[in-house]
This record gives structure tokens, C-alpha cells and sequence, in this order.
């Protein structure tokens, strides 16, 4: 990035760097930390593009990227030819002080953390604040002592709201709406503005449950427009207002984020739970990849555990969703001829190229959906009924090329996996669509009420 905004706006590459520093926000010294960096890597970083080295060989030169014995050299770009001098430079330039370094780097993370503002969940307790799994991931509880209507003493919950239910969504990082903004990796697109969201980005772990296909309630501020499964429900009944809960993470982990579920059977009213694995096994490690990939039978227990759990959790009359896999050849289809954003200036990197490299890194993906749609026959439980839908891709696509627009727009174009936000969008009108043509039930009736809790709530505060 430093080369190519060096190259947009000709000046040097000190200055470069010192643009990109100033580029972002002064909050939680962000661009302290920027220019803290600057001051370690930056003289060797500035050598190297001046000796015309490019990303790949300034990382390994300086120790931030490895090359495990037995595996090949990874890199995004062509290798360059390195004479015996430059190649004696990049020794001298490489900065023996790793541990110190890494201290460096576990400190900084920590002070930003400890500025953040942060509140656990317990029962039904919600954040007050938006991110770190604060009111963007779940709804504002409500308080209902104060909902009775003064005339007749009736608790307007009783009066009004019939068939209510609640959205939660249990998934990997699509499902959490992983995204990084491509102005910030694309150097024509940098500015102070483009950096802006960083620090509420940041804290959300790149995710914008926000603005996403299960739970989104925001305008989305990241191109496209937000439609949801949430809001859609919301239009139905107003009485779910606020009750959604985004339970998704980046990792694997995210079978266990069943346990954070904030539903008591007794007092809550029943809920719609998505159960949505968009991509799982990317990004899993090993240089065995397909070795290591989730087994059947191991993908089964996980699966029958968490459905378990929720049986035990959610109040009688919820309904539970599997969501199949995507089919990754989509993406190669759709996007293998095209540029990356880091490639876009000199028309350098294709995504063929940049696939090959997360190849090399061990990146991959697999199916599973035929377990998913296994457990659905088969399985029972006393709590929700179960369904089974494939992931729409096919019905997406055909959707965006009826509004006149193209495949690779439904992928994002950093990462050139996740669903984009006009993905999301169109997702969540088609399956909306799917579960009110096949199992009406789940949605429960229009509430006849909605015009007179609109008069007398009116917005409601918003989220």
C-alpha cells in the first residue's frame, strides 16, 4: 500500500508512509501506533521499495512472514530477481528483536481493549454499548413493567402481541458479516474519511452484524442497502421489536457461542433460530488441509449437540433452520479473471493469483450439507420443529442480474469469499420468501395490532 500510494500521488516513500499514518483516526491512538510502527519498520520498508523489492520479500526480510521447513515460498506477486548485494542489504535490514516486537504488538492490543467500553451477558442482560457483542449483536431488552395501558390496566404485551418471536442466528463469519472496506486497501481510495469506521470496525472483529442478512436493522453504511430476516419480522409484528440475537464468529468456535443464547423457556416467547455455516473449514491451518477438515460424523455430533442444547433452551414453539453450505467453485467462476484491489493499479493481481496464494497459505473449504439435510429426516426434538434449505446462491444471482447487476458483486472483493452486503440483501429477501411459501407457520400471522403499537410506542427509542 505504501508503494502504491507513493505511485498515485508521486512523492516518495517516507511520505508515503507518513500518508498512510495520517489517513487514520487519532482514536484510541491508532495513528500513534501507526507512526510508532513507521518509526520500527519503516527505514528497511523504504530501502526495499527503493531497491524495488516488493510486499513479499520486505515481509520475509523483516521476519514478519515465515516459511515453515518442507513448504514452498508463498507469495502474492512476481518474485523478483535479488543479486548477492541485496540480498546481504535485506539481511542487515531485518530487525533481530522478534520477542520484543511481539511484546510490542500483545501490548498495544491490549491498551486498546482496556479503552473499550465492554459488558458481559448473563440471562437477559444486553449491552447498552453497540460493539464487542454489545446492541449491533443483540437487541436492547425493554423494560415491560412500564407497558400497561393507564385505562383498563391491561399490560399492552397482553393486549397487543400475539404470534411474537424472536431471530437469533448461530453461524460462522458470514453469517456475522465479516467485511473489510476495499478503500482500505485500494491506495486511489484512502483518505481520512475511507478510516473513519476503523475504530468501530475494529472492536465488531471486522464484522457488521449490523447491516447482515439475519439480523441487520441499520442503513448499511458500507454500499448496498440492508434488508433482513429481523426486519422483515419486525414488519410483520411489531411486537419483535429488539429481539434479535447474532450469536456468529470468525472462528471455529462458534458451535460454542450456543451457550451465550439469552432465551428462558418459561418467560420468552418462542424463537427463529438460523443455524448457518456458510463456509466452514476456511482458513483451518494445516498443511494437510483436506485431513484436518470437519469429518461427517465429527460435523453430525457438533451439530445434534448444539440442536440439543437449544431444545433445552428455547421455548416450546421455536423453529430451527439449517442453512446448506456454499459451493466455493462459485467463486473461482465468478472472479478468477478479475483484479484484486491490491492489483487493481498496475493490473498485478488477479484472483486466480491471490487463490493460488491463500492455497499456498492453506487455505480451502468443504461441503457438509448433506449431514444437515440427514439430521432433518431423521431428528426430532420437543421444543422447535426442524427445516432444511439450501444456501439461495443460485436464486442471488439470477435476482442481481434481473436488477442488471453481476455475479462478482456478491462476493466481497477483499477477502474474495464472503457474501457482500448486497448478497446479504437479496438473501434475505429470498429466504424470507422461501419460509413464507413452505412453512408460513414459522413466521406466525400479521399482527392486526401493528397501527395502534406504532401510535402509542411510535419509534421506540430505535435499538
Amino acid at each position: 500500500m505504501v508503494e502504491q500510494l507513493a505511485q498515485v500521488h508521486n512523492s516518495t516513500a517516507k511520505e508515503a508512509l507518513e500518508r498512510f499514518c495520517g489517513y487514520l483516526p487519532e482514536k484510541w491512538t491508532l495513528q500513534d501506533i501507526c507512526f510508532l510502527i513507521s518509526e520500527i519498520f519503516g527505514p528497511s520498508i523504504i530501502k526495499m521499495i527503493e531497491r524495488k523489492m516488493n510486499a513479499d520479500v520486505a515481509c520475509h526480510a523483516l521476519q514478519l512472514c515465515k516459511q515453515e521447513a518442507g513448504q514452498p515460498f508463498c507469495h502474492l506477486y512476481p518474485l523478483p530477481k535479488v543479486s548477492l548485494t541485496c540480498k546481504l542489504e535485506m539481511r542487515a535490514m531485518q530487525k533481530p528483536k522478534g520477542r520484543t516486537i511481539h511484546y510490542f504488538f500483545q501490548h498495544i492490543s491490549k491498551v486498546i481493549l482496556m479503552t473499550l467500553p465492554y459488558e458481559d451477558f448473563d440471562g437477559d442482560k444486553f449491552s447498552i454499548f453497540p460493539t464487542l457483542r454489545g446492541y449491533y449483536w443483540r437487541g436492547r431488552d425493554c423494560d415491560d413493567a412500564d407497558g400497561v395501558d393507564p385505562k383498563d390496566g391491561i399490560p399492552y404485551e397482553q393486549k397487543f402481541c400475539t404470534e411474537s418471536k424472536g431471530v437469533i442466528i448461530l453461524g460462522d463469519s458470514a453469517s456475522a458479516h465479516f467485511h473489510i472496506p476495499p478503500e482500505w486497501v485500494t491506495a486511489s481510495q484512502m483518505s481520512r474519511k475511507a478510516f473513519s469506521n476503523l475504530p468501530e470496525a475494529l472492536p465488531n472483529e471486522l464484522d457488521w452484524p449490523q447491516f447482515s442478512e439475519a439480523t441487520g436493522f441499520l442503513n448499511s453504511t458500507i454500499g448496498g442497502w440492508t434488508e433482513s430476516i429481523y426486519l422483515q419480522l419486525l414488519r410483520r409484528n411489531r411486537c419483535n421489536h429488539r429481539d434479535y440475537q447474532n450469536l456468529s464468529k470468525n472462528d471455529f468456535s462458534f458451535i460454542f457461542s450456543i451457550f451465550s443464547l439469552a432465551r428462558n423457556q418459561q418467560f420468552d416467547k418462542p424463537a427463529i433460530v438460523f443455524f448457518s455455516m456458510v463456509g466452514n473449514d476456511v482458513c483451518n491451518g494445516y498443511p494437510d488441509t483436506v485431513k484436518h477438515m470437519t469429518q461427517p460424523e465429527k460435523m453430525r455430533s457438533n451439530v445434534l449437540q448444539t440442536l440439543r442444547h437449544l431444545d433445552s433452551h428455547l421455548p416450546k414453539g421455536s423453529h430451527v433452520i439449517l442453512i446448506g453450505l456454499v459451493d466455493g467453485r462459485f467463486l473461482w467462476d465468478n472472479l478468477h479473471k478479475r483484479y484484486h484491489p491490491l492489483g487493481q493499479l498496475n493490473k498485478d493481481v488477479t484472483y486466480e493469483q491471490f487463490y493460488s496464494f491463500l492455497s499456498c497459505l492453506r487455505v480451502s473449504s468443504s461441503q457438509l450439507s448433506d449431514i444437515l439435510k440427514e439430521i432433518e429426516k431423521l431428528e426430532k426434538f420437543t421444543n422447535f420443529d426442524l427445516f432444511y434449505m439450501d444456501y439461495p446462491i443460485k436464486e442471488i444471482t439470477e435476482m442481481l442480474q434481473k436488477m442488471g447487476g453481476e455475479a462478482w458483486q456478491l462476493i466481497e472483493p477483499v477477502d474474495g469469499f464472503h457474501p457482500s452486503q448486497i448478497a446479504s440483501a437479496l438473501g434475505a429477501r429470498i429466504v424470507w420468501n422461501k419460509i413464507l411459501h413452505k412453512w408460513p407457520h414459522v413466521l406466525g400471522q400479521e399482527n392486526p395490532f401493528n397501527n395502534e403499537i406504532a401510535m402509542i410506542f411510535k419509534h421506540q427509542g430505535g435499538h
